[in-house]
C-alpha cells in the first residue's frame, strides 16, 4: 500500500513543510500543521472495494493515513469500534435515529488510542525516540501504551489530583510519570521545557500535526 501523504500545511498562513522530517509548528507563524493528501488521485484510486478484505482497524485506511511505510505502524488494534442504535435515550431527546460509538473498546479505553497510534507511528518512522506531553486523562496512558509498543520512551507530567487509575495506566505501560502540584497548563509548561532540554518530541494535543490523523478515522469508519 502507498499512503497519498504530500507535505504538511498550516492551517493559518497556508506555507507548506516536508512531512519526513519532525515538525511540530508552522516555523513561520507558530500555528498549527495538518497533513495535506493527494486527493485527486486517492478519489480515483481509493475505493470502497480495497476495503473489503482488511484488518478491522483504523489502518484499513493507510492510504489516507501520514505514515509512508507499513512497516512504521505502531498498533493495538484501535479503531473500527461498534455503532449502537439508542431508541430509548432518542425518544427521549426527540430524535427517530440516534446512533453511539463506544470508543471505550478502543485498546486504552478511549479515542485517545486512535491520535496517539498515529502521532507514535510517525515518530518513529521519523527516528524519533523520546516523547513528552501533559496530561490529566486518557491521553497519558495511550501515549504511554504505544511508545511502548515502539520501543521509545514516554515522558507524561501530570498534575498529581488526576485520577489514580490514570497514574497507575502510565506506570504500567513503562513511561516515565511526573506529578506536578498544579494545573493541566502547569503541566504543560513544565513538559515543553522539558522537551527543550531533554530532546523530547512533544506530542500535546495541538502541538504536533498528527494525532489529529488518528481521530479523523472515526468519522470514516461512521
Amino acid at each position: 500500500m502507498r499512503s497519498y501523504l504530500t507535505n504538511l500545511e498550516c492551517t493559518y498562513c497556508g506555507e507548506t513543510f516536508s512531512a519526513d522530517e519532525p515538525m511540530r509548528l508552522c516555523d513561520k507563524c507558530g500555528k498549527v500543521l495538518y497533513p495535506r493528501y493527494d486527493i485527486s488521485t486517492a478519489s480515483k484510486n481509493f475505493t470502497r472495494d480495497l476495503l473489503r478484505d482488511r484488518a478491522p482497524n483504523m489502518w484499513r485506511y493507510f492510504e489516507m493515513m501520514p505514515i509512508r511505510e507499513e512497516s512504521n505502524i505502531v498498533t493495538l488494534g484501535e479503531g473500527f469500534t461498534p455503532i449502537f442504535e439508542t431508541k430509548a435515550l432518542g425518544a427521549k431527546i426527540g430524535s427517530n435515529a440516534l446512533f453511539l460509538k463506544d470508543e471505550g473498546l478502543n485498546p486504552t479505553a478511549s479515542f485517545k488510542a486512535r491520535g496517539l497510534s498515529a502521532a507514535v507511528s510517525k515518530a518513529k518512522e521519523l527516528g524519533l525516540k523520546k516523547l513528552t506531553m501533559p496530561s490529566a486523562g486518557n491521553a497519558a496512558g495511550a501515549m504511554a501504551s504505544y511508545a511502548a509498543r515502539a520501543g521509545l520512551e514516554a515522558f507524561v507530567f501530570m498534575p498529581q489530583d488526576a485520577p489514580e487509575a490514570n497514574q497507575k495506566e502510565v506506570i504500567v505501560s513503562g513511561g516515565n510519570l511526573n506529578l506536578i502540584d498544579g494545573l493541566i497548563s502547569d503541566a504543560g509548561i513544565i513538559s515543553r521545557g522539558k522537551a527543550a532540554e531533554m530532546d523530547l518530541f512533544d506530542v500535546s494535543t495541538l502541538q504536533e500535526p498528527y494525532r489529529v490523523e488518528g481521530k479523523k478515522t472515526m468519522g470514516y469508519e461512521i
